[in-house]
């Protein structure tokens, strides 16, 4: 997708702030400053790029830590000197492994007592999944000896959809097991701890499923966007 550049008053300094806002939710992420250049790059590249005012130079967020920003949408303020900066994250966007830079370290900012909570407002560490998919991109990459993740992929797609599979099955089963507990009243504390046992392995397993087949998650976030609120 292409956004064009707005037109942008910089300051005498050349820079202009710069608000960064997931997407997905409207979670403020970060702030940052952008000069002509860093817009430049934004708009050419569709990853966000800032000016390090510590370094001096032009910086492209993510570039070590591989936790790019990738651009939604750019606008610019009443008196057009910010910027509204949309993006879909990959990965926590604070160096601190938070979703958020105003998030406390470990977890997204929490709702206020006794108020409904917002997806912005309640921390499910859904964001630590890109750190599985780095890994399992990683062993795309490079096969480790050893490594069960490579195991499945030299299988083919076979060996990989098989334990998808399989998975499925064993979390309908955990819910079955966990649901006549329920109804009878039964402690369901086991029954509730398999039920994510199994649905972990089968987002692990879904996610090598989707690196056999070359398919980025990012991708099946988009169809999910795309059917919410339907």
């Amino acid at each position: 997708m292409t956004v064009a550049a707005p037109d942008v008053r910089f300051g005498a300094d050349g820079l202009a702030p710069a608000v960064v806002q997931d997407a997905a939710d409207g979670r403020v992420l970060m702030l940052a400053w952008m000069d002509a250049e860093a817009l430049a790059a934004t708009t050419a590249t569709g990853e966000v790029h800032f000016h390090s005012r510590s370094r001096d130079r032009l910086w492209r967020k993510g570039e070590t830590s591989g936790h790019v920003l990738r651009l939604v949408d750019l606008t610019v303020d009443c008196d057009a000197d910010a910027l509204l900066v949309t993006v879909d994250p990959v990965g926590p966007t604070c160096h601190r492994e938070t979703r958020s830079c105003f998030d406390p370290d470990g977890a997204a900012a929490s709702a206020k007592p006794g108020a409904a909570a917002s997806p912005a407002a309640t921390a499910h560490g859904l964001g630590w999944l890109e750190t599985l998919w780095s890994t399992i991109a990683s062993r795309v990459a490079e096969r480790p000896r050893g490594s069960y993740t490579t195991s499945l992929l030299e299988g083919g797609v076979d060996a990989v959809a098989r334990k998808v599979t399989e998975e499925a099955t064993e979390v309908l089963l955990a819910a079955k097991d966990d649901a006549a507990r329920d109804a009878s009243g039964a402690d369901r504390d086991m029954t509730r701890e398999r039920i994510t046992e199994e649905t972990a392995d089968l987002m692990y397993h879904a996610l090598v499923l989707l690196a056999e087949r070359g398919v980025e998650p990012a991708d099946v976030v988009r169809v999910l966007r795309a059917r919410h609120g339907r």
